[in-house]
């Protein structure tokens, strides 16, 4: 064996022998080193190809992965290990943390934890050294999944922390956050969202959960969206805990050491090992001992009595809220500076549990156990949409239930808080459902609250003040017919009957609106315009589609269509409200989990506008042209929200009662729908503000 391959052996065979120090392992976990396979190292050099490169360690990884997958880990190993030589032998430093990565992943499934705790803390010197801090969460994330496999719950919010912390501050470079190859043991937004379970559910600190939970929302629209930028609110991350200080330093005093040694030692291994003294070869032999030490004291310490009990401290000391904490604080703020009291609600969507917090101006933040499957969750969403889309069908009764779980546990806290408006960051499925249509049994939701969603808190400024004059342009496709092909399948889209009735509707409450229809509106000679109006109203068919961001689109008058990855690039910092008046959710009945939903709005968002109003599903007669009028005549007469003007507007479909406005006649009915009014949910609940409702 040649020298350079004798000394990196020395590193694998002090991984796989060093007896198991540092993690907490039940009786039949424990692993001995009489125990470990053996590997030949001499035979795995001479076995591999000539050609040194990059691309054989990507391939060589990727086919273990897919040995593992197919419980082949024995086989994924050994092919991990020869990738392991490969890196050392071409000096690919990034790529042998990747590799040490998926070994951890290996022995993390053959349930030798302690083996893959060593392989994951040697990726981690490694990212360190590189101040990689994508690679970096994705091992603190393997580090953190590795202790709550174990039932080591504190430990793992630990790790899951630091997964948060250097994910978010390589967000400042969205770049950086580009395709990946395959080493998580699960993905950053199962991270985030087990962090945010953990810190809800073990320790109690609701105001960290919130956080998590709020960046969750960011993650899901990388993961959809890719090159989302973070700012200086995501880039703080979440707070240590003081309990955690201590393990913390520990941890960070054990890196910076490694690095150093680590940094010695790649420069020695840029020597080729014919040409290294005997010094050198000592040297990298010492430096290989005290690198395992460093990880033995580590380990050794994190078991100890001494961190046992300053992690079930936290627990404890859970109910004192961290009210300091800069980033609630700023939610808070926003909160306080809103003309009608309002509260934030975040639900989680867990396995077996709906998680809620609800965030006021004046109080510590509140969590809510609501015991409910996620099973029987999708399963009453998928009932309320069907009752919420057929008119001759109650939708009160789904309604109910749901009030019952995503509003009642925390009924007496809205009544407490004095709340007028609802901001709401759904999750999950719950994307698909108006909270406006819930039931209490009396009345609908709407009838009590002003309701808007955001994306994520700390993308969002929900108290910016909108100008004062309404500037509308109003476009709308109301003959023709198109076919649009949607990933393999195509669907038929015919003019609006009642678009146009709708423009000129909105043109007789807002003068000067101007109206752009049918082949006129397309994207060519409309989206030019678009900034130099306060409001964009389009009367036309859009789509939210699960899948790719290119799958959901907005129809315009011509035939042509644009993407969801294409209103990206529209610049609208002057627009305060874009309005789709019929789109849909679910195209060819299939529901995902929203995602589309939310990027829809963080791209409108995105474009500079303020907010966006949406429909979940299209009505297609002249209930959405009853709302809209109403909509208008309410945004443009009084000092209303854009939300509280919606409000009212729904209202008045439920009431059958409308504002008076110039083309009504004078009259105070709502023009009749199915069974005489437009009161079913089905023509005013699809309606939803997403952004700021001011």
């Amino acid at each position: 064996m040649r020298p350079h391959f004798y000394y990196f052996s020395f590193v694998i065979a002090s991984l796989l022998l060093f007896p198991s120090y540092g993690t907490a392992l039940s009786a039949k976990k424990l692993v001995n080193s009489d125990a470990m396979p053996k590997y030949n190292y001499g035979e795995i050099a001479q076995a591999l190809p000539q050609k040194n490169s990059q691309s054989e360690v990507r391939r060589l990884n990727a086919e273990a992965i897919k040995l593992l997958g197919a419980n082949g880990s024995q086989q994924a190993l050994q092919t991990l290990q020869k990738a392991l030589l490969l890196t050392t032998d071409t000096g690919e430093r990034w790529w042998e943390a990747v590799t040490l990565n998926n070994i951890g992943r290996v022995y993390q499934k053959q349930g030798q934890y302690s083996q893959a705790l060593k392989s994951y803390e040697q990726a981690l010197f490694i990212n360190r050294e590189l101040n990689d801090r994508v690679q970096l969460g994705k091992t603190y994330s393997n580090i953190g999944y590795l202790f709550d496999v174990q039932n080591r719950p504190d430990l793992a919010v630990f790790f899951y922390k630091h997964c948060l912390i250097n994910r978010e501050s390589a967000r400042l470079q969205p770049a950086a956050l580009g395709a990946e190859p395959d080493a998580y043991s699960i993905t950053v937004a199962q991270t985030y969202r087990t962090l945010a379970e953990r810190l809800l559910r073990a320790q109690g600190h609701i105001s960290q959960a919130q956080r998590a939970m709020d960046l969750l929302k960011v993650e899901e629209l990388q993961e959809y969206l890719r090159n989302v930028p973070g700012n200086q609110r995501t880039a703080k991350g979440i707070e240590i805990s003081p309990e955690e200080k201590p393990t913390k330093e520990k941890l960070d005093q054990t890196v910076d050491n490694a690095v150093v040694l680590g940094k010695e030692l790649t420069k020695l291994r840029q020597i080729s090992p014919e040409k290294r003294s005997p010094q050198q070869k000592q040297r990298i032999a010492q430096l290989v001992t005290n690198q395992q030490q460093l990880l033995e004291r580590f380990n050794d310490f994190i078991n100890s009595p001494a961190v046992r009990s300053q992690v079930e401290q936290i627990s404890r000391t859970s109910r004192r809220q961290n009210l300091d904490l800069e980033s609630l604080n700023e939610i808070r703020d926003n909160l306080a500076r809103l003309p009608q009291k309002a509260v934030l609600i975040y639900p989680l969507v867990l396995e077996d549990s709906l998680e809620l917090v609800l965030i006021t101006p004046d109080s510590p933040p509140i969590h809510r156990t609501v015991a409910v499957k996620r099973k029987n969750l999708n399963q009453t969403i998928s009932a309320f949409r069907e009752a919420l889309q057929t008119p001759s069908q109650n939708a009160k009764k789904p309604g109910s239930q749901l009030y019952d779980w995503l509003i009642k546990p925390i009924e007496k806290d809205l009544k407490q808080a004095g709340a007028k408006t609802i901001i709401y960051a759904p999750d999950e499925q719950l994307r698909y459902v108006p909270l406006a249509a819930l039931y209490d049994g009396t009345q609908w939701l709407v009838q009590r609250y002003s309701i808007n969603r955001i994306t994520a808190a700390s993308l969002t400024n929900f108290n910016t003040q909108p100008e004062s004059k309404l500037r509308v342009l109003a476009a709308a496709f109301t003959k023709g017919n198109y076919q649009i092909r949607v990933g393999n399948r195509k669907f038929a889209f015919s003019g609006l009957p009642f678009a146009a009735q709708e423009v000129q509707s909105l043109a007789n409450t807002v003068p000067g609106t101007k109206k752009i229809l049918d082949a006129a509106f397309s994207p060519a000679a409309t989206v030019p315009q678009l900034d130099d109006y306060t409001v964009v109203h389009f009367a036309t068919h859009a789509a939210f589609v699960t899948g790719r961001p290119e799958n959901s689109f907005i129809l315009f008058g011509n035939g042509d269509r644009i993407n969801l990855r294409d209103i990206a690039t529209w610049s609208l910092p002057g627009v305060e409200l874009v309005v789709l008046s019929a789109c849909e959710t679910g195209l060819g009945g299939k529901l995902g989990n929203g995602e589309e939903i939310l990027g829809f709005g963080y791209q409108m968002q995105k474009t500079g506008a303020r907010a966006a109003i949406a429909s979940l599903w299209a009505v297609d007669d002249g209930g959405t042209e009853s709302l809209m009028t109403a909509f208008y005549t309410f945004l443009a007469s009084s000092k209303l929200t854009k939300s509280e003007a919606l409000r009212q507007a729904q209202i008045a479909l439920i009431t059958g009662k409308s504002p008076s406005s110039k083309q009504q006649n004078g009259s105070n009915n709502v023009p009749a729908g199915v069974g005489g009014s437009f009161n079913h949910p089905y023509y005013w609940a699809p309606f939803i503000l997403i952004g700021n409702g001011l």
